[in-house]
């Protein structure tokens, strides 16, 4: 009788599947850079919950980043998150330097957030076609994601 163990073959990505998690990886690792960098510059109204709010953030995308290059090493795919990879391949729009009103700094890291989320969507088909079991992975990381921009776009709404 042959064991689970003696049958199973491992999964291997493929160049496209490597690729495309890649890029989820350097967009999850500058959200998570660009979203520290808006927590220590962000001031004005409602300075302290958007503060805390930021780092909410930053927490989901750095856990994300993590669960992603792990999910690379499980497929014998090797993540690339050097400063440098992440800084001229990432596909988020810049972030300015320096300080930033609370109203400013929601509608940046908003769009920052989007566009990760725009990176997952793009990639979201290939992956469920080649390996299912990392679309869920990314699924989650859609859903979590889109509630952030939810909750954070929230504080600029108005009625009316």
């Amino acid at each position: 009788m042959t064991t689970y163990i003696e049958s199973a073959v491992a999964l291997r990505a493929s160049s496209r599947l490597a690729g495309n998690l890649q890029q989820v990886l350097v967009d999850l690792t500058a959200l998570h850079l660009n979203g520290k960098q808006a927590h220590w510059n962000v001031v004005g109204h409602n300075f302290r919950d958007l503060h805390l709010q930021l780092d909410e953030i930053v927490d989901a995308a750095r856990e994300s980043s993590d669960t992603i290059a792990e999910r690379m090493r499980a497929l014998d795919a090797v993540p690339d998150g050097r400063a440098k990879t992440v800084a001229c391949t990432n596909l988020l729009p810049e972030l300015p330097a320096g300080e930033h009103d609370t109203a400013v700094i929601v509608d940046l890291v908003t769009a920052q957030i989007r566009a990760a989320v725009v990176t997952l969507r793009g990639v979201h088909d290939d992956t469920d076609a080649e390996d299912p079991s990392t679309a869920d992975l990314l699924h989650a990381v859609i859903n979590q994601l889109e509630k952030q921009a939810w909750l954070l776009s929230s504080e600029n709404r108005t009625l009316g």
